[in-house]
C-alpha cells in the first residue's frame, strides 16, 4: 500500500500541496483582517488540521501564533487574550460555546467545526460541534480569500503561555532568529529531534503545549507525513504506528505508563520496528518504566533538557542512558549549562545547584507585557527555570530538585501560586499551602492543605467545586486536606517542605 504523505488528522487527510494552498490563502485572509509582522493570533483547539494551517498562515504574516490550552475556563482564556493583544482568534465551535464572554470587543473570531473524531473522544455533542449561526466559518473563510503573495519572514516561534510563579500565566515571545540562528538551529533539531526528510511524526500530545507544537510545526516542513491524535490512546497509539510506519514520535513518560500497562499480548501484537527518533521530555522519567521501554523499542528513546524558554541545552540517546542511568544527558554543540550555588558561583562536578543555561542558537526572548518577571531569572546572560541538578565526572547532567514551586503532572507544568490565589479568594479560606505529592500515572498530582478562616467550616469537595469554574480541571487538587493551621517560617513564609516531604520518602524521588 503507498504511504500517505501530508497532514493526517482523524479522517481528514491533506496533502502538502493542498496545505500549502490553505496556508497562503489563510495569510492573505489574515493580511485583510490587518494581521502583520509582531501581530498575534490565538488559537484555542484540540489536535486538528486548521490548528497547524491557522498557526502556519500566521507565521506567514510574520506574526505570532499564540495556542491557548482548550482546558482553560472563561476566566482564564479572557486573560490570554488581553494579555497577548490577539486581534484574530480560531476557535473550535463547542469551545466557543464554552468562552462566550472571552473575546474582547474588535476581535475576529473564525469557528472551526469540530470534526467528528473529536466529537467522539470527548463525548461532544453534534450541536455543539456545528458553526453556531451567524458566525464566520473557518472553512468557507479560508476558501473566500486570495492567496497571499508576500514573502515570508524568517519563521518566529509560537507565542507558548507558561503557568504564572505570581498567579497569571506568561507569554513567551521569542524574537525572529537571524540567518545564522536559524542554520545552526537547523544542525540542533536533526540531532536532538531526529527530523529529516520524509520523516513519519506522530503527534499523539496536545498542540497547545510548546513542544508538541514547536515539534508538529518543524516536523511539518520536512514533506513526509504528520499525524495528529485527537487525543493520547496507548492502543491507538501502536496501531497508528503499524499502519502509517511512524519514524518518529515526540512522548512523555506519562504515556509510557499507559503503554507499558496494556497486557503484554496487545502492545507485541503491534509491529513498531519502524520506529527510529522517539523524544522525551517534560517530566522526569522513573527509571524502570524508561528502561522497560528502551528495551521494548530497540534504543528508539533519546532525551533532552530543556524549557520553553531556553530551548533543548542537553542531550542523550538510550545508549548514554544505560550507561549513566537516571541522566538527561550532555551538554549539547552551542549549549552552556552551569551549576551555581546561591551567590552565583560554579559549583564542583557532583555537587548539586541550581542550573543556569543559554543556547546560542535559540533566539532571546522576553515576556509579553512582563519584562521584570523575564530580568527576574537571568544571571549573567544566563537563564533559569529553577531547575536544581548536578553534573558526574563524565559530564553527563542529573535532575534532583526543583527550587521553583512548581508541579509537573503528566509533563504540563502548573504553578500552585496560581491555584493558591484562587483558594485564597473563596470564602473562609483563612490560608492554604499548594503543592505535588506522588502519583503513579502522571509523576505528581496537585494538593492543597487549607486553614479555615475563624468561626468557617470548609468541605474538601465544596472547595474543589468552587474552583472549578475558575481553573482549567487538570489544575484542580486532587486532594484536599482542611487543617486548623499551617506551619511557617520565622519570616511568615509557609514550610511546604514540612507538609510535601513526608508524601516522597517513600518513593526514592526528589522535587
Amino acid at each position: 500500500m503507498r504511504e500517505l504523505r501530508g497532514l493526517l488528522s482523524g479522517a481528514s487527510h491533506l496533502t502538502w500541496e493542498t496545505l500549502a494552498t490553505r496556508v497562503a490563502k489563510a495569510a492573505g485572509g489574515l493580511a485583510r483582517l490587518g494581521i502583520g509582522e509582531g501581530d498575534t493570533v490565538a488559537i484555542l483547539m484540540r489536535n486538528d488540521a486548521p490548528f497547524l494551517e491557522a498557526s502556519l498562515a500566521a507565521l506567514r504574516r510574520g506574526a505570532y501564533a499564540v495556542p491557548i490550552n482548550w482546558h482553560f475556563k472563561e476566566e482564564e482564556v479572557a486573560y490570554v487574550l488581553k494579555d497577548s493583544g490577539a486581534r484574530v482568534l480560531v476557535v473550535h465551535a463547542d469551545l466557543w460555546r464554552r468562552v462566550p464572554g472571552a473575546a474582547a470587543p474588535g476581535l475576529s473570531a473564525l469557528i472551526v467545526p469540530t470534526p467528528p473524531v473529536l466529537c467522539a473522544a470527548y463525548g461532544i455533542a453534534d450541536d455543539e460541534a456545528r458553526v453556531p449561526a451567524g458566525a464566520v466559518s473557518w472553512d468557507e473563510w479560508v476558501e473566500a480569500q486570495a492567496p497571499s503573495e508576500a514573502p515570508a519572514p524568517p519563521p518566529c516561534e509560537s507565542m507558548i503561555y507558561t503557568s504564572g510563579t505570581t498567579g497569571v500565566p506568561k507569554g513567551v515571545r521569542r524574537f525572529r532568529p537571524t540567518s545564522v540562528e536559524l542554520a545552526a538551529l537547523r544542525v540542533l533539531r536533526a540531532r536532538v529531534y531526529g527530523y529529516r526528510p520524509g520523516m513519519r511524526a506522530l503527534i499523539p500530545g496536545p498542540l497547545y503545549h510548546s513542544a508538541p507544537n514547536a515539534y508538529a510545526l518543524n516536523a511539518a516542513r520536512m514533506g513526509g507525513l504528520v499525524a495528529l491524535m485527537p487525543r493520547f490512546d496507548a492502543e491507538a497509539f501502536l496501531a497508528l504506528v503499524e499502519r502509517h510506519r511512524i519514524s518518529h514520535a515526540f512522548m512523555v513518560p506519562t504515556m509510557f505508563v499507559r503503554l507499558l500497562n496494556l497486557p503484554e499480548r496487545v502492545r507485541l501484537s503491534y509491529d513498531v520496528s519502524t520506529l527510529e527518533c522517539v523524544v522525551h521530555a517534560a517530566a522526569p522519567c522513573p527509571p524502570e518504566v524508561k528502561e522497560a521501554m528502551i528495551e521494548w523499542w530497540s534504543g528508539a528513546l533519546v532525551e533532552f533538557y530543556g524549557a520553553t524558554e531556553t530551548g533543548p541545552v542537553t542531550f542523550c540517546d538510550s545508549a548514554e542512558w544505560l550507561a549513566h542511568r537516571g541522566t538527561v544527558g550532555r551538554t549539547v554543540e552551542g549549549a552552556i549549562v552551569k551549576v551555581l550555588d546561591e551567590e552565583g558561583r560554579e559549583v564542583p562536578q557532583g555537587r548539586e545547584g541550581e542550573l543556569y543555561v543559554r543556547l546560542a542558537a535559540y533566539p532571546d526572548f522576553t515576556y509579553q507585557n512582563q519584562p521584570d518577571e523575564r530580568r527576574l531569572i537571568e544571571r549573567e546572560g544566563l537563564i533559569t527555570v529553577g531547575d536544581v541538578g548536578y553534573f558526574d565526572r563524565d559530564g553527563y547532567l542529573y535532575l534532583c530538585d526543583r527550587k521553583r514551586d512548581m508541579i509537573i503532572s503528566g509533563g504540563v507544568n502548573i504553578y500552585p501560586a496560581e491555584i493558591e490565589a484562587a483558594i485564597h479568594a473563596l470564602p473562609g479560606v483563612g490560608d492554604c499551602a499548594v503543592f505535588g505529592i506522588p502519583d503513579a500515572e502522571f509523576g505528581e498530582s496537585v494538593m492543597a492543605v487549607i486553614a479555615p478562616a475563624e468561626g468557617a467550616a470548609l468541605r474538601p469537595e465544596q472547595v474543589i467545586a468552587a474552583l472549578a469554574a475558575r481553573l482549567a480541571d487538570y489544575k484542580l487538587p486532587r486532594r484536599v486536606e482542611i487543617r486548623n493551621g499551617l506551619p511557617r517560617e520565622d519570616s511568615g513564609k509557609i514550610k511546604k517542605r514540612a507538609l510535601r516531604d513526608p508524601y516522597w520518602e517513600r518513593t526514592g524521588r526528589r522535587i
